[in-house]
């Protein structure tokens, strides 16, 4: 992999500022890479440099709440709608119309909104590991194995307890929570002390479970529209700890123009596992035509 320089910068955008790594050259398409809980933009540090040797300008934002990003208070900062806008305010901020957008657990939550929502704005759109929202609500609504795959969204809506647990032993939490449910060797131990000392940036811990209270406390506003128009590739690592396979296949239900790649072998943190095979798949998908 050839070495990259990460432009680490601050960008303004829906009234708040995100700290975002950049790399690839200035004039490249832009794709947008959206972490999820309990990451940042480290979350793709095997997949930025691939992506900019590839030709694109490269943007992995810390999304409000996480790492060196604002944090804004109140459960209202993080309605869906709001992170949503964070993303079409990048968009705009490269001066771009349009971007390709990838995004794995909560950013992929926010990257099918963003397509719902504003699909005008994306090219592309590349999914890793969370289905369709409208899937989502409707398994854990019927389906006994997703509820309890999901027992932890219920934890996290108590107060100053989750804080506490995670926050515990300088973050030792994040130790347990990466290596026992990726595949062995996807998380060095220098890579849990990066996460470790994000989880412990002021006000982080509490803005990031605020995505899960926001979302089960205040219920989202309906999208535009529950289809997908823009092209969309759907990336699945089979032994994901949190959500059943079942709902990568529906999710293709709701999208115009989709594909679904499977990776038997992989787990939840499908780019962590197999960041080669991912990279190459991403590429291959945005390339083409």
């Amino acid at each position: 992999m050839s070495t990259q320089t990460l432009d680490h910068t601050h960008i303004t955008t829906n009234g708040i500022r995100l700290h975002v790594v950049q790399a690839g050259p200035a004039d490249g398409e832009l794709v947008i890479l959206l972490h999820g809980f309990p990451e940042f933009w480290y979350s793709w540090r095997k997949q930025i440099p691939a992506l900019a040797n590839a030709g694109y300008r490269v943007f992995a934002p810390d999304q409000r709440g996480y790492n060196l990003s604002d944090k804004p208070t109140g459960l209202a900062a993080y309605d869906l709608s709001q992170l949503a806008a964070d993303v079409v305010g990048l968009i705009d901020a490269a001066g771009r119309e349009q971007c390709y957008l990838v995004g794995h657990d909560w950013g992929a939550v926010v990257a099918w909104w963003v397509a719902m929502n504003a699909p005008q704005r994306v090219k592309k759109l590349a999914i890793l590991n969370v289905p369709h929202p409208l899937v989502m609500r409707k398994t854990l609504a019927s389906s006994p194995a997703q509820m309890l795959k999901s027992w932890y969204i219920g934890m996290f809506q108590l107060p100053w307890l989750p804080e506490q647990v995670m926050l515990a032993n300088n973050a030792a939490l994040a130790d347990v929570m990466f290596k026992r449910t990726a595949n062995a060797g996807s998380f060095s131990d220098a890579d849990i002390a990066e996460y470790r000392q994000a989880w412990q940036q002021p006000g982080a811990v509490t803005a990031m479970l605020n995505w899960y209270r926001a979302l089960v406390q205040r219920r989202p506003q309906r999208p535009a529209s529950t289809r997908v128009t823009v092209p969309t590739h759907i990336l699945w690592g089979v032994n994901d700890v949190a959500l059943t396979r079942e709902m990568a296949s529906d999710s293709l239900k709701y999208c115009d123009n989709a594909q679904l790649t499977w990776y038997e072998d992989a787990t939840h943190w499908l780019h962590h596992d197999k960041p080669d095979a991912v990279n190459a798949r991403l590429i291959e998908f945005l390339t083409g035509a």
